[in-house]
C-alpha cells in the first residue's frame, strides 16, 4: 500500500515526521554504548598493576573521556610522585593514607579518583550525595572547589560548596540535588543534623584534605558526629603533608585495610629541596623592629608574615599601615567576614609585590603563586606547623625562601625538633644597619590613638596566653621572656595584667566552637576561627537611630578595659585567673553549695556588708560601689595626670622638664650661672626696649603726618572747622563720623508704629481720637454734640416710641437762611 505525501496549498510536500520508536531506539543505543564503555573502563581499572612504574602521564591511566578531556583542558599532562602512586590505588577502590610534601599535587590525587568512581557508578542527580570532601578551612575549600570545576567541566555531576558565612536557608534548598560537596566540618554537620530531606546514606567516597589537622583535638567532636551520619561501606581517602598513623584516628574513620603512601618518606629532607630556610635569633621585644627592617629591605617581593593570633595580625597590620613601609599590605585571620577573606586571598594571588599578615588559617593547602618569602615572627607550636607554613612558598618546582624569628629561650628546643623532622635550617645574623627601631613611633601612635593602644593590649594578652597554653615547655618558657620590654616595644604605657587558668589544652581552646548550632542564616559552624553573628529579629527594620545607639562606647572603652592594666596590689596574683582571648574570663568552681549550706551561710552573714576601701574610697553602700565605675567620680580620688609632649623624633618629654642636679652641677658654679643668666636677660630686655622705642617713634611720626594732612584739608575747604577728618576714622575703628545732615535725615524717618511725615507734623498736638458713635439705647436728652454751635449741627434724637424724632437747636433762628436750614432739616429727617 502506497501513501502519498500531503501537499500544502503552495504545492510543496511536507516532510514526514520520524516515528517515535526511532528516538527510543537512539536512546537505547546510546545507553548501550555508555554501558559498554563503563564495562571496558572497569576492566582496564581491574587490570592495573600497582607495582608498575610506567605511570608518568595522565594519558597512561584508565580514565573516562570527560575526565581526560577536562584534565587536558586544564593543562595538566605529567603526573607527580604522589599522583602516580595514589591515583591507580584509589581507582581500585582502596582506602588511602597519602603523605607528600607541600605543593606536590595532592588535590588532583583525590579529585580524579572521585570523579571516576561516580562515573563508573553512572551516578545521577536522583542518586543523592555521592562524594564528600572535607577541608579544615574555608579558603582551602574554595580552592579545592575551583580545581574541581576545572577538571570536571565535561561531567554531568552537580557540585556544591558548603562553608560558613553564607545563607543556611539557600544552602539547604540546593543540597538535596548535589552529587559532590566540598565543605568544612562544622557547617556540614549542621546540615546533616538540621536540613530536612538531606542525608548521606548513599555516599560512595569520603575525602579528608589536611587530614592530620582535621583529626586533631580541635575538630574531634565535629568529625566524630559527622562520621556517624555516613555509611561504613564507603571509600576513604586521607591526604596531608604530615600524615597521622595513630590507630585511634584510623578507627574513628572506620578505614578498611588502608594503603599508606608516602612518596618522600625516604627523602633526606621533609621540605622541598628548592626551599632555602634560615632562622634569626632576636629578643622578643626586637621582633617588630627586625620585621619592619626586613620588609623595608624587600619592597619588590611577595611575602607572607605568620603570627600566632588574629589580634596580633590586626595590631601589626594597623601599625605598619600607619608607618607606610612602601609595599601594599594585607591581613587575613579567622575573625573576618567571609567576603573580606575571599577578597584578601584574591588580591594577594593577583599581586606582584605585597605583604600579607596572617594566622595559621592560610598555613595549610592554600596555593598562592610566586611567593618569595615566608616569615614566621612567632615560633610555631610544633615542627608540623612549621612545615605547613613554609609550604606556602617553593610550590612544585619553583624556588622559595623562609625565615623564622626565634627568641634566645626558644632557639635550642625548636632547632632540635626541626632536626628530628629532617628539616635543614641555618642560622643567620641581622646586620645592625638593617634594623629599624619603631618603638618610639608606636608609642606616639598609641598615645594619639586609644583604639590602637587597646588593640596592642589585646595583642599582648593573646600572645602571652598562647605561650602559656603551649604544651612543649622546653621551647615555650614564659618565665624566660621579658614581658615588660615586649609591652614597651608595642608602644604600651604599661604591662597589661593577665590571669591564667591551668590545665587547658591549646587546641581545645583555639578551635572550640564559640556558639552553639543555630538555624539562622549567619550561623557559623566551621570551627576555623570565624566569629558567628546572630540576628535577634529576622525581618526587623533598623533605623538610623538604632544604628547610632548600637555604636555607643566604641571610642570610650568600657569596663573590661580597666581589667587590662592591673593595680599594683594585684600584679602579684598571676596564676589563678585567666586571660581569655575572647574578652571574657573563665569561671572556675571553687566550692559547691547545697540549699542547706546556703541557708547556713545566709545565717552566718552579717547584717550589713563588709566595708572595704578601694583607691581611697570607702565602699559601704551600693551607691559607693556604683561610683567605682564612674571615671568622673573616681577622678577626685586619684592624683593629677601627667601630660607628655613628643618631639620631632617621637621621643616623649614632660611638659615641664627640670634639669637634674648632676647636669646642673656640670654646667659650672652657681654664681657664674647666675651672672650669665642676668647678662642674657639684660641683653634681651635691652633689645626689646629698643624695639618698643622704635615702634613708639613710628606712631608719633604717623600721627604728625595725619595732623598736617587735616590742616591742609581745612585750608582747602574740604572739611569744616570742627571736623576731625582721619582721626575720627582711627578713633572709631574705621567707621566715619556722622555729620548733622545725616542726623537730620535719621530724625525725619518715621518711627515704627506711627505714620510717616515731617518733624513739623509731630510738633503739634496729636489729634484726639474720634468718639465712637453711640447706639440708640445709649442716647438721652442731656447729651450734647461736640460740633459747632450752629443750626447745621442739629441732629435728631430718638425718644419715646420708635419712629418719633425730636430736633433740638441751640439758638433761635435769626435770619431767613437759618429758617431755611431748619426747614430743610425737618423735611429730610
Amino acid at each position: 500500500m502506497s501513501t502519498k505525501a500531503a501537499r500544502s496549498p503552495a504545492g510543496r510536500s511536507k516532510p514526514e515526521r520520524p516515528a517515535k520508536h526511532g528516538k527510543t531506539e537512539l536512546r537505547q543505543q546510546k545507553r548501550k554504548r555508555d554501558q559498554e564503555e563503563v564495562e571496558a573502563l572497569q576492566q582496564r581499572v581491574e587490570g592495573l598493576d600497582l607495582k608498575s612504574d610506567s605511570f608518568t602521564r595522565f594519558a597512561d591511566l584508565p580514565l573516562s573521556e570527560p575526565t581526560a578531556s577536562g584534565i587536558k583542558a586544564s593543562h595538566f599532562t605529567s603526573l607527580t610522585d604522589i599522583q602516580a602512586q595514589a591515583i591507580p590505588t584509589a581507582l581500585k577502590g582502596k582506602d588511602i593514607l597519602g603523605a607528600a610534601r607541600t605543593g606536590s599535587g595532592k588535590t588532583l590525587a583525590f579529585l580524579v579518583p572521585m570523579l571516576e568512581r561516580l562515573y563508573r557508578a553512572r551516578w545521577t542527580e536522583y542518586d543523592g550525595l555521592g562524594a564528600l570532601i572535607i577541608s579544615p578551612t574555608r579558603e582551602l575549600a574554595v580552592q579545592i572547589f575551583e580545581v574541581l570545576r576545572k577538571i570536571g567541566r565535561n561531567h554531568v555531576f552537580s557540585a556544591g560548596l558548603v562553608i560558613g558565612g553564607k545563607s543556611l536557608k539557600e544552602e539547604a534548598e540546593r543540597l538535596p540535588r548535589m552529587n559532590i560537596l566540598v565543605c568544612t566540618p562544622g557547617r556540614m554537620l549542621q546540615h546533616l543534623d538540621q536540613t530536612v530531606g538531606f542525608n548521606a546514606d548513599n555516599l560512595q567516597i569520603l575525602v579528608l584534605d589536611e587530614a592530620d589537622r582535621i583529626m586533631d583535638m580541635g575538630f574531634q567532636s565535629a568529625v566524630d558526629a559527622l562520621v556517624e551520619h555516613l555509611p561504613r561501606t564507603r571509600q576513604t581517602l586521607m591526604f596531608s603533608a604530615t600524615q597521622s598513623k595513630r590507630v585511634s584516628d584510623l578507627a574513628r574513620l572506620s578505614l578498611h585495610e588502608p594503603e599508606y603512601i608516602s612518596v618522600h618518606e625516604a627523602a633526606a629532607h621533609s621540605t622541598p629541596s628548592n626551599l632555602q630556610q634560615h632562622y634569626i635569633v632576636t629578643p622578643l621585644h626586637e621582633k617588630l623592629d627586625t620585621l619592619f627592617g626586613f620588609v623595608k629591605a624587600n619592597l619588590k617581593s611577595k611575602m607572607i608574615v605568620f603570627l600566632s593570633s588574629g589580634k596580633q595580625v590586626r595590631f601589626v597590620y594597623e601599625s605598619f599601615r600607619h608607618l607606610q613601609p612602601g609595599i601594599p599590605l594585607l591581613h587575613l585571620h579567622g575573625r573576618q567576614k567571609q567576603g573580606a577573606r575571599l577578597g584578601v586571598t584574591s588580591n594577594f594571588r593577583s599581586a606582584t609585590h605585597s605583604c600579607l599578615f596572617a594566622t595559621d588559617v592560610v598555613a595549610r593547602g592554600i596555593d598562592f603563586p610566586a611567593v618569595d618569602w615566608v616569615i614566621q615572627v612567632d615560633c610555631p607550636e610544633d615542627a608540623d606547623t612549621y612545615i605547613h607554613r613554609v609550604g606556602r612558598t617553593a610550590r612544585y618546582e619553583s624556588n622559595g625562601r623562609a625565615v623564622l624569628f626565634l627568641d634566645p629561650s626558644e632557639e635550642a628546643g625548636m632547632v632540635a625538633k626541626l632536626e628530628q623532622k629532617r628539616i635543614p635550617i641555618q642560622k643567620v645574623n641581622v646586620k645592625e644597619k638593617k634594623k629599624r627601631s619603631i618603638t618610639n613611633h608606636l608609642q606616639n601612635m598609641c598615645f594619639q590613638n586609644p583604639d590602637l593602644k587597646y588593640l596592642g593590649q589585646k595583642a599582648f594578652i593573646s600572645y602571652v596566653r598562647a605561650i602559656h597554653l603551649q604544651r612543649d615547655k622546653s621551647v615555650f618558657d614564659m618565665s624566660k621572656l621579658d614581658l615588660d620590654a615586649f609591652s614597651a616595644s608595642l608602644g604600651l604605657p604599661g604591662t597589661p595584667q593577665i590571669r591564667f587558668q591551668k590545665g587547658e589544652d591549646i587546641k581545645k581552646i583555639k578551635n572550640a566552637q564559640r556558639q552553639g548550632m543555630s538555624s539562622g542564616s549567619e550561623s557559623e559552624m566551621d570551627m576555623d576561627g570565624a566569629k558567628p553573628s546572630s540576628k535577634t529579629k529576622k525581618n526587623a527594620v533598623r533605623t538610623k537611630y538604632d544604628k547610632m545607639f548600637e555604636r555607643t562606647n566604641q571610642d570610650v572603652l568600657s569596663e573590661h578595659y580597666s581589667k587590662l592594666v592591673g593595680k599594683e596590689d594585684e600584679k602579684a596574683d598571676n596564676g589563678d585567673g585567666n586571660g581569655d582571648d575572647s574578652e571574657e574570663d573563665f569561671l572556675s568552681v571553687k566550692r559547691r553549695l547545697n540549699d542547706d549550706d546556703l541557708d547556713e551561710e545566709s545565717k552566718k552573714a552579717p547584717a550589713s556588708g563588709a566595708i572595704k576601701v578601694v583607691d581611697g574610697l570607702v565602699i559601704d553602700s551600693k551607691r559607693r560601689e556604683k561610683a567605682l565605675r564612674s571615671k568622673k567620680k573616681m577622678a577626685k580620688f586619684k592624683g593629677g595626670g601627667s601630660k607628655l609632649i613628643f618631639d620631632d623624633d617621637g621621643n616623649a618629654h614632660a611638659i615641664y622638664e627640670l634639669t637634674n642636679e648632676d647636669d646642673f652641677a656640670g654646667q659650672g658654679p652657681a654664681d657664674e650661672l647666675r651672672r650669665r643668666f642676668i647678662e642674657e636677660e639684660a641683653a634681651r630686655v635691652k633689645e626689646a626696649d629698643a624695639d618698643d622705642k622704635m615702634a613708639a617713634k613710628q606712631r608719633r611720626r604717623e600721627k604728625k603726618e595725619r595732623r598736617k594732612e587735616r590742616e591742609a584739608a581745612e585750608a582747602a575747604g574740604m572739611y569744616g572747622p570742627g571736623d576731625d577728618g582721619g582721626d575720627d576714622v582711627a578713633d572709631l575703628g574705621g567707621i566715619p563720623a556722622i555729620d548733622d545732615d545725616q542726623l537730620d535725615f535719621i530724625r525725619s524717618l518715621p518711627i515704627a508704629g506711627q505714620g510717616g511725615g515731617d518733624a513739623s507734623d509731630r510738633d503739634g498736638d496729636d489729634e484726639p481720637p474720634r468718639k465712637k458713635k453711640k447706639k440708640w439705647f445709649q442716647q438721652d436728652e442731656d447729651d450734647d454734640d461736640d460740633g459747632d454751635n450752629d443750626i447745621n449741627n442739629a441732629k435728631p434724637k430718638k425718644k419715646g416710641k420708635p419712629g418719633a424724632k425730636v430736633f433740638e437747636v441751640d439758638e433761635e433762628p435769626q435770619t431767613l437762611e437759618d429758617l431755611e436750614a431748619l426747614a430743610t432739616g425737618l423735611l429730610n429727617g
